[in-house]
């Protein structure tokens, strides 16, 4: 009677620890810490909004950069927003170009700012956004090859003028950015350094653009921002591309199917897991994403 007890408490206790050690050994793209995605194609939340809202909660997303269109009436963001509240979902405000880093391109980032207040301040709570999402990529700019400098430091400008604007709307700040800044330096009226460094100092959460399809490549060119991120305590979502790329094979996950890209990303995860700067994954982008194969 006894023996029949110890063996069936020492069964039991294999068992629990068995399955506690499973689970906290399985690493797979659903226990990232974020999941993120750009929407550049913002008439997606007036044409098909349930299948948008479908499609992210089925993909566990958690936060949706939103392209900002200001031909989308109100109504239709605030609609979408609120709906995606209810499911978990923080929606950011997306904008950016390579032209904002011209003479007077502030103008133009000065137009999302007072789009975004005016917005915000006449919606309701779960209507509003949760924090602006910046993309400018100024390496497109045709000042980064004539004169590089003056356009790291126009860059540099813009971000440092939305810094001052995203704390008067009392938001996040968050910018998409290559794994290559930390390859770039700068010495000019914001100090010296790395671009990438500087970057990261100004804004809560950086989406580095690590486009490749392999994990061993995509862990390589995050290390430093990853390792600098948490020196500073900041914030670094790792982004990969699923869309069609003439750029070389290595780039996107495109013809290697949404299985193949988890596979990765997570093994990518298992490395980074224990970094308090590592915030999980944004995929590039929801149309493509959603083409993806399997």
């Amino acid at each position: 009677m006894v023996r029949s007890l110890l063996k069936t408490i020492i069964v039991f206790i294999v068992t629990i620890v068995s399955v506690l050690g499973l689970t906290m050994g399985k690493v797979d793209a659903k226990s990232m810490q974020d999941k993120a995605t750009w929407l550049w194609d913002t008439t997606k939340i007036v044409e098909d909004e349930s299948g948008v809202l479908s499609f992210l909660e089925g993909k566990q997303v958690k936060k949706l950069y939103l392209q900002i269109n200001s031909d989308i009436e109100s109504n239709d963001y605030k609609s979408f927003i609120n709906k995606a509240t209810t499911k978990g979902i923080k929606v950011y405000a997306l904008d950016g170009s390579a032209s904002w880093v011209s003479a007077d391109g502030y103008k133009m980032q000065d137009q999302l700012f007072d789009w975004i207040q005016s917005y915000n301040e006449n919606a309701a709570v779960t209507e509003q956004f949760s924090g602006v999402h910046l993309d400018v990529e100024p390496y497109l700019n045709s000042g980064w090859s004539s004169n590089q400098e003056k356009t790291i430091e126009s860059y540099q400008a813009l971000l440092t003028r939305a810094k001052g604007s995203t704390e008067q709307l009392q938001l996040p700040l968050e910018t998409d950015m290559p794994f290559w800044f930390d390859e770039v330096s700068y010495n000019n009226q914001f100090g010296q350094g790395l671009l990438a460094n500087w970057v990261i100092d100004q804004v809560e959460s950086v989406s580095i653009m690590a486009y490749r399809d392999a994990a061993k490549d995509i862990i390589k060119i995050v290390e430093h921002e990853i390792d600098y991120a948490k020196k500073v305590n900041k914030s670094i979502v790792i982004g990969v591309e699923t869309g069609a790329s003439n750029e070389g094979k290595n780039i996107t996950f495109y013809d290697d199917g949404e299985a193949y890209m988890n596979k990765q990303l997570a093994q990518v995860h298992k490395q980074y897991a224990n970094k308090t700067s590592y915030n999980g994954f944004a995929i590039h982008h929801v149309d493509s994403w959603m083409n993806m194969k399997p």
